[in-house]
């Protein structure tokens, strides 16, 4: 059982993870957000910690911004979108049991006192950012990191934010390298 409480976006989102990991859940009903979704969120938040888990794009991070600035010590987990992507839609519910507890397992903590360990430098060098492969780089990276998929601004801030050390970070690049030999 996971101490936390996982936020999600829908009803199927919670399906899914009933399938990966034995979690309760609260549900956001997409950006809606109502009174008492938020409620329930702040008192789970006080109460046992929340980890953020929404869809892997752009409404899922819309999301994901509104909770982490009303609720910043949350925790975030991100499922890769390749492996969120099904049937022509993307979500959690979309995901694998074994995607599920990847992303879980890879938990980070946003941190408003950011890092200036990662420049924009290190990620051209790495081939994240400017070439014609870095958006697949990139995606892979970030399910790497357990960071998600992100363009390459967020991607950095991302890196800065949530405590990826620079081995982590090397670590994560040369695999890449090696996959792409």
């Amino acid at each position: 059982m996971i101490k936390e409480v996982l936020v999600v976006e829908g009803k199927m989102d919670v399906a899914a993870i009933d399938k990966a990991v034995e979690a309760d859940c609260l549900i956001t009903e997409g950006f809606n957000l109502k009174k008492q979704a938020l409620k329930n969120i702040e008192e789970a938040y006080r109460k046992r910690g929340i980890i953020i888990l929404t869809d892997p794009d752009s409404a899922g991070e819309r999301i994901r911004a509104f909770l982490a600035k009303r609720f910043p010590e949350a925790k975030h987990a991100f499922v890769p979108v390749e492996e969120a992507t099904a049937n022509d839609d993307i979500g959690i519910e979309q995901a694998g049991p074994e995607a599920i507890r990847k992303a879980l397992e890879k938990v980070h903590t946003l941190s408003f006192e950011p890092s200036n360990e990662f420049s924009s430098s290190d990620l051209i060098r790495a081939g994240l950012s400017g070439g014609s492969d870095a958006v697949r780089r990139r995606a892979r990276a970030g399910a790497a990191l357990g960071l998600g998929f992100a363009n390459a601004r967020t991607f950095l801030k991302r890196l800065n934010h949530y405590g990826i050390t620079r081995d982590e970070f090397e670590q994560a690049v040369a695999q890449l390298d090696k996959e792409d030999k």
